[in-house]
């Protein structure tokens, strides 16, 4: 098996997506879809005990099909993931619940009225 890194893979799944006519005669909506059965295989596989990395392949194809055709790029997606997470604080409880840091929770705020 031939390793790439990300944005190699990134460039090979658009040429091949377009090569099939998926960016040409898909739509970012249809391609939701598509993520959400693929999605439903992975949830069925992490429920069986399966190996999922074909599972989480399918998922990254679909999501580079979906950033193409929206002009973007995996890449980029992920920079604004991490500038929008990376000074968070917080911890995941034994409930798998994030907790954030109290100082920077803003949906804890009241409304006062006067």
């Amino acid at each position: 098996m031939t390793h790439y890194d990300l944005e190699e893979y990134e460039r090979n799944v658009i040429s091949w997506s377009r090569s099939r006519g998926i960016l040409t005669n898909s739509t970012p909506s249809q391609q939701f879809l598509k993520l959400v059965s693929e999605m439903g295989e992975l949830a069925d596989n992490i429920a069986k005990g399966r190996d999922i990395r074909d599972d989480v392949g399918d998922c990254l194809v679909v999501l580079t099909n979906i950033a193409a055709l929206t002009h973007t790029s995996l890449n980029e997606c992920f920079a604004v993931a991490w500038e929008d997470i990376k000074d968070r604080t917080g911890y995941l409880n034994e409930h798998g619940v994030f907790i954030k840091d109290a100082a920077n929770d803003n949906s804890q705020m009241s409304l006062k009225y006067d």
